[in-house]
């Protein structure tokens, strides 16, 4: 055999040995090779409360079972169907902001959820609070941003270009109007026809 070659097989034996030492000490006497080790339960400050807290959040909600979006904090509202956690997340910041929903109506304010996704988890909802007196109806020519953000399905974005229109083309005549703004389709301008008025 030539020297190259038994350079080759004395490292590849002495790889093989350094292997088998590290696998023994790594592993306890008796243990099977490749044997999973499951995690046991931790503390909820523990590396592995990570993984506690998305087995909560994988948990179906169950046929009876209701979340109180006036209550709720956002891991349990992040149970409902298509609702995220970053959704959820902005549901309890609009709560904190804004006070508690009350109702379907007032859900609908925050900005991502609309009608379809109402739809979807109003079953799955009972709200604690009593609903909000009803908004009334904004004079659309001289709402602020934050007023109009509060009406359903506006958010910052939309009230911020409402008010940039306004600033460039001067008042609105009609809320039909409102269609001309950038982002106001017949969908959003349908959701806040019945809150706003022209004066």
């Amino acid at each position: 055999m030539p020297p190259a070659e038994r350079r080759a097989l004395v490292l590849l034996l002495a790889l093989a040995l350094v292997g088998q030492g590290v696998r023994w000490l790594a592993t306890r006497p008796g243990q099977a090779p490749g044997e999973v080790a499951i995690l046991a339960a931790m503390p909820p400050k523990s590396p592995a409360a990570h993984r506690d807290s998305l087995v909560a959040l994988a948990r179906p909600l169950g046929p009876e079972e209701r979340i109180d979006p006036d209550l709720a904090p956002d891991e349990e509202l992040a149970r409902l169907p298509k609702v995220g956690l970053a959704l959820a997340r902005a549901i309890v910041a609009y709560r904190q902001k804004h006070g508690p929903f009350g109702g379907v109506q007032g859900l609908d304010r925050v900005p991502g959820v609309g009608p379809g996704l109402l739809a979807a988890i109003g079953p799955h909802l009972a709200f604690s609070a009593q609903p909000a007196a009803p908004p009334g109806e904004l004079d659309l020519n001289s709402a602020s941003a934050d007023a109009l953000d509060g009406l359903p399905g506006i958010g910052p974005t939309r009230a911020a270009s409402i008010v940039q229109y306004r600033a460039r083309h001067g008042p609105f005549r009609s809320v039909e109007e409102l269609g001309r703004v950038p982002g106001m389709g017949p969908a959003a301008l349908a959701r806040v026809r019945d809150h706003l008025a022209v004066r």
